[in-house]
């Protein structure tokens, strides 16, 4: 069998078929991708530190123990269609949650955990040799945890004191039973909120309590944007990774929680104040995080169209990332792993740039193809709270071995220098989508894919201009074009996408998923969808249907998915029950 894809060479297919008239009925092929937009808490948002057990005990214990995720369903979840609760409880939360589970070891929490109340004001005292917090006069009747309302046997007991100080005591002396069994709980909601309507959002997350020897999140949750859901079986893929990936931003992998990292010791990357937490940055309103955990770091000479810039990137510098980054890219100075500098709040530094680590699942769109590398692991392992389990790591092959060169200059930059060496500029493209349709295959031949170079209605920023020319677009012209993945710095990338009509998702490119098959009177390229299906290329020129009467030009032709059989150390492929050997 195949099974190094850097191995595969672009074989052709140069059949000739002769086919009756038909007549084609056009469908519009659009990129897919939505942003992620985390909405992480604010710190008037976070409810104090839940004393689990002292930290000099906490920091003995090894980081062996697999990490135990409890869910706890809001009433809203009951509510959902039957097809999409059988969709979610059944398979999507099950999968997500197990594999953080195999993926992530924790300090075992020994304790019953109860979560504490929310206080009037969110105002709280603290007594010297109590670790527990007191409200200032009253708890709040509810404490919630995201839209979910946190049940009274999950809380611990009320304790207050008077607007002075004084009189400090327990209110209810009845605590709730607790979380037994779990190092962390998540609180799950199924409403169409506001923030649902914001762009195509799935499902957003964050943590909502820390405890309080180490920092680690306990409790977090997750709203479900029920009209967002969907149960195609294409399009499982990215659902499940949109839930993996937003657990994540609940675990650690949030701008709320990077002040509060610790080294393999269990000590603070990131000097406290007297009240024991980092300082407030005001603008973003988190925690300011020290440069031992993210650094600014200055790239000269980016070259964009007219010119040559400075530009400032925000670098995770942690130990574990600093390692795995440098490995990937094949690059021993690179600094550490690049942040997203674009977006709303939520997106920016939140997420792994998409320029440098395109389908990494956790950067701030899902386009194709989504993984957790071995990099978001490595950032897990440098929370200080996990031990990452690095056989569940998937592979990128994204910019695999391409050097500093890749990674610290413009994709303008990468393109250029390569075209003056007359050598292929990919992972980049330059070819405009326009009729008829030229696809190609992913690297991976997964997909079908077209290169997501488009046109703009307005020209792009200056420092978002790649191009001094294209081709097959008129010069002066060039400013109006860029990749559709804003993300990427509007860097042109193949990638896989889906056909619509009439804005309806017909069908996507992905090769392994039999709904993907194109009608029959429609699949002039014998195209056949399905588990044992890859892309492959057709012959570099324009297909051709011919018959009696007329000659007619394909609107779509450079690849398809075709099923294939590796055998004796050769590769078949399989059109229209012919099997062709290569």
């Amino acid at each position: 069998m195949l099974t190094s894809k850097v191995k595969w060479k672009s074989v052709s297919l140069s059949v000739v078929w002769l086919f009756a008239c038909y007549v084609f009925l056009g469908e519009g092929a659009g990129i897919k991708g939505s942003h992620c937009i985390h909405h992480y808490p604010k710190p008037d948002e976070l409810l104090h530190p839940v004393h689990l057990e002292p930290a000099h005990i906490m920091k003995k214990r090894s980081v062996d123990q697999p990490l135990r995720i409890l869910l706890y369903y809001d009433r809203s979840m009951y509510r959902l269609d039957a097809e999409k609760f059988q969709l979610i409880n059944n398979t999507v939360l099950p999968e997500a949650v197990h594999f953080w589970e195999q993926a992530l070891m924790v300090r075992k929490t020994e304790k019953v955990i109860r979560l504490n109340r929310k206080c009037e004001n969110n105002q709280v005292f603290y007594r010297k040799g109590d670790p527990h917090s007191y409200c200032k006069n009253s708890c709040e009747p509810k404490t919630m945890c995201g839209e979910v309302e946190v049940p009274e046997e999950h809380l611990e007991v009320c304790r207050t004191c008077n607007s002075s100080g004084m009189d400090c005591g327990i209110v209810s002396s009845d605590p709730g039973p607790g979380i037994e069994g779990a190092d962390f709980i998540f609180y799950v909601s199924a409403m169409e909120t506001e923030r649902c309507h914001k762009g195509l959002t799935v499902a957003y997350a964050a943590h909502c309590q820390q405890e309080a020897a180490l920092d680690r999140p306990i409790a977090g949750h997750a709203n479900l944007c029920p009209e967002s859901i969907s149960t195609k079986p294409q399009e499982l893929e990215i659902l499940l990774s949109t839930v993996k990936h937003e657990i994540l931003h609940a675990l650690g992998f949030s701008v709320s929680l990077f002040a509060f990292y610790r080294d393999s010791n269990g000590d603070p990357l990131t000097p406290r104040e007297d009240n024991g937490k980092p300082l407030l940055n005001e603008k973003l309103q988190a925690r300011q995080w020290s440069e031992q955990v993210i650094r600014s770091v200055l790239r000269p000479n980016w070259t964009i169209h007219g010119g040559v810039v400075n530009k400032t990137v925000q670098v995770m510098v942690t130990p574990k990332v600093v390692q795995e980054v440098r490995r990937h890219f094949n690059c021993s100075t690179l600094e550490g792993a690049e942040l997203e500098d674009q977006g709303e709040e939520g997106t920016a530094l939140t997420h792994w740039e998409k320029r440098v680590f395109e389908n990494e699942a956790m950067t701030g769109t899902h386009t194709q193809n989504p993984v957790y590398s071995r990099l978001t692991l490595a950032l897990m392992e440098d929370t200080g709270w996990y031990t990452s389990n690095y056989s569940m790591a998937q592979p990128l092959a994204w910019g695999k071995n391409l050097g500093c060169e890749f990674v610290t200059r413009s994709c303008k930059h990468w393109m250029d220098s390569k075209r003056a060496r007359n050598v292929t500029i990919h992972p980049f493209c330059n070819k405009v989508k326009r009729d008829p349709l030229e696809t190609e295959c992913t690297d991976d031949r997964s997909s079908v894919a077209l290169c997501n170079l488009v046109e703009y209605a307005q020209p792009l920023p200056p420092f978002y201009q790649n191009f001094d020319s294209i081709p097959h677009v008129v010069p002066g012209r060039e400013a109006y074009y860029g990749g559709s993945v804003s993300l990427a710095d509007f860097c042109p990338y193949i990638q896989e996408f889906t056909w619509r009509a009439k804005n309806i998702v017909v069908r996507g490119s992905h090769c392994t998923y039999p709904e993907n098959n194109p009608h029959p009177d429609k699949n002039f390229a014998l195209e056949v969808y399905g588990n044992s299906s890859k892309c492959f290329d057709h012959t570099n020129q324009m297909w051709e249907e011919r018959s009696c009467r007329q000659v007619r030009q394909w609107q779509h032709w450079g690849s398809g998915c075709y099923e294939y059989k590796c055998q004796s150390g050769r590769l078949h492929i399989i059109v229209a029950n012919h099997t062709y050997t290569c």
